[in-house]
């Protein structure tokens, strides 16, 4: 299988991205920094989105996402440098690119129905038509790579059963499907060997352990490969070119994700790569020369590439101050594509070459009004909890905050649970610190990148340790010299929206103001309710938070719904109408509960959203919505008080 993911951006910035930035443990004595320029929302959206990336067949082009016309279209640009060619004209459903077809300018992308979330691959020919080639109307189908005699492509489908994902191979020239593998047992398929004979899977049993399957196509023989009795991670990654071995990553020896290998004749194991973080990903080149290798360096993402045969690093190209990643290669290994990201820029597309030992910058997403020198960096800082276990976070201050000029603040909670902010660029943040805002991104206990024991220590405590953690990131804040103690705010979507709720309701004098976008309010209802084809995870779900049908008294007591009479502070909610995750009655109940309380509750809703916001027009009236109700209830701005504002678009 050759690996191409398909890419999606985080709607919300459920996990936010920030780079390029020094750890560190104070920022009070920091000398404040010249007063930056304010901008508006629509100059902060005017920034484009882009993502996802493969080369042409003739390497004269690279494809990619960008919603440059308001939703995610497909675009390429040539390699050599020059305007970018728009290839699809969606104006309502956002396309997200897998790549194009292995011999011809055919395109295969995905999309969706308003972030319903049952996405489809689609086909899309050189004279500009589509053709959707998994038409089931309630079937959800996913990418699952390309064989590497380029002749057909895999996907997984839940058309037989919506449970569960069966594997297909479909072929390039008669778009026929052809079943490989019936799942009835939660298989993730992970990788698919280059002879087509193996399928690496992986079970997860809960959150924190998994284990690892090999399924031959050819006998149907299912073996499993791990056998373990504490909580193990196992992820396959790929197969050797030659077939011989499975690569897989795991903490079976330590607190972060190893690379290791898996002889197929043998059954030995091996050592391949080990860092001091978590190794997210290794793949290699579809001939086999280079190696990836993606690290999650404390928030950071480190890509190392090797030469397989002498397993010596790669020089990376000399790029501006940021991150690399989604690094592609072409299939003769001549050239690689690859994104540069930063706090202060957005994703740009490079493309190096490796015989010239050049790298061009392909595409510039930053809107031009914007002077990168008016935004912030983020850096890396650590508080003490109230049990003194050390929490990471990210810290965004405005360029004139200091003791003469203290600002309010922000505690910025990410999606997961287990999910991590990390160090990239984010508008919307952006958007907040240039009105005035200092942001702390809170990596509190149960976020991913800092270990197994960290990942797991809020497991069936959440709206307890978490939240506390939270308190603490606040208690941070209130003691630098730089915010107002009385000032300090909660923000966070998904399940950062759960933690507003959870704050509001459980600690109501905690927190100044909450903005929730699309958090869950009723815990009882969400596990009940999660879509057929999370199946595969619903028993990890419910060992980590809790069963409705076994703890359904924890399960309330940690809903801020049932205690959403003890809310006092000002609330935006924001929701999309098709989200499948968080349904729209935890917020509309929510919003109604505290609008009995006559405290100050703004709701916007948006009917062609799901669980997030990818469409231009909703994050500039959204996001514009959360900065008006800011300066209202945070910052003090006169506005009447005991609003309810409500809108629906």
């Amino acid at each position: 299988m050759e690996r191409k993911l398909t890419w999606a951006p985080a709607a919300f910035a459920v996990v936010a991205l920030f780079a390029g930035c020094q750890k560190s443990t104070t920022t009070e004595n920091q000398t404040m920094e010249p007063v930056a320029k304010t901008y508006t929302i629509e100059q902060f959206m005017n920034t484009t989105s882009i993502g996802g990336s493969d080369f042409s067949p003739d390497n004269a082009k690279i494809l990619y996402s960008s919603n440059e016309t308001g939703v995610y279209n497909a675009f390429e640009v040539p390699v050599a440098g020059g305007e970018p060619r728009q290839l699809t004209n969606s104006t309502d459903n956002s396309v997200f690119v897998v790549s194009y077809f292995p011999k011809d300018e055919r395109i295969l992308y995905s999309s969706d129905k308003g972030g319903d979330e049952i996405t489809h691959l689609y086909v899309r020919y050189p004279d500009g038509s589509s053709k959707d080639l998994t038409p089931e109307a309630k079937a959800k189908a996913e990418f699952a790579g390309w064989s590497h005699d380029q002749n057909s492509f895999f996907f997984v489908s839940n058309k037989r059963d919506p449970k569960y994902f069966d594997l297909y191979e479909m072929d390039l020239q008669s778009l026929s499907p052809e079943l490989v593998m019936q799942n009835e047992q939660g298989f993730d398929v992970a990788a698919i060997s280059r002879n087509k004979k193996y399928v690496a899977l992986t079970k997860s049993i809960n959150t924190n352990s998994s284990d690892m399957y090999l399924y031959n196509t050819e006998t149907k023989q299912l073996d499993k490969l791990t056998d373990h009795p504490a909580d193990i991670q196992y992820s396959p990654q790929a197969f050797t070119p030659d077939n011989s071995k499975l690569y897989f990553l795991t903490n079976e020896e330590g607190e972060f994700m190893a690379l290791k290998s898996y002889d197929l004749a043998s059954g030995n194991t091996a050592d391949v790569e080990k860092a001091d973080w978590d190794i997210m990903y290794s793949y290699f080149s579809r001939d086999g020369k280079y190696r990836v290798t993606g690290i999650n360096n404390d928030a950071r993402t480190e890509v190392k590439v090797y030469d397989t045969a002498s397993n010596q690093l790669v020089q990376l190209p000399e790029v501006p101050a940021g991150d690399i990643t989604g690094v592609d290669i072409s299939d003769n290994s001549e050239l690689m594509a690859f994104y540069v990201n930063s706090p202060t820029s957005p994703s740009n597309l490079y493309v190096y070459d490796f015989g010239k030992d050049k790298a061009t910058q392909l595409t510039n997403t930053m809107n031009p009004e914007i002077d990168q020198n008016d935004l912030v960096n983020a850096e890396v800082i650590r508080y003490k909890s109230y049990d003194g276990l050390e929490i990471p976070a990210l810290l965004l201050k405005p360029k004139d905050a200091g003791p003469d000029n203290k600002v309010p603040a922000l505690l910025w909670i990410h999606g997961g649970p287990g999910g991590q902010t990390r160090l990239n660029y984010n508008a919307l943040m952006q958007y907040l610190v240039n009105h005035g805002y200092a942001i702390l991104a809170v990596n509190n206990r149960g976020s991913s990148g800092y270990g197994k024991s960290f990942y797991a220590a809020d497991d069936l405590k959440h709206g307890d340790v978490d939240l506390k953690d939270c308190i603490e990131a606040k208690n941070y804040l209130a003691g630098t010299d730089y915010v107002a103690a009385d000032k300090i705010g909660i923000m966070g979507g998904s399940y950062g929206g759960y933690m507003v709720l959870a704050g509001l309701a459980f600690t109501p004098d905690e927190f100044a103001v909450g903005v929730d976008l699309f958090g869950v309010a009723n815990w009882l209802r969400t596990l009940q309710s999660i879509p057929p084809y999370w199946e595969a995870m619903r028993e990890s779900l419910y060992k980590e938070l809790g069963d409705p049908a076994t703890d359904s008294a924890a399960l309330y007591n940690k809903s801020p719904l049932f205690f959403a009479h003890q809310i006092e502070k000002p609330l935006i909610v924001l929701q999309g109408a098709n989200d499948p995750r968080v349904l729209k009655i935890e917020s509309d109940e929510i919003v109604a509960l505290v609008k009995a309380n006559n405290v100050p509750v703004e709701y916007v809703v948006f009917d062609d959203e799901g669980h997030g916001f990818v469409k231009k027009e909703n994050q500039i009236e959204g996001y514009s919505a959360i900065l008006s109700f800011l300066d209202t209830y945070l910052k003090g701005n006169t506005k009447a008080a005991g609003s309810n504002a409500s809108s629906s678009k």
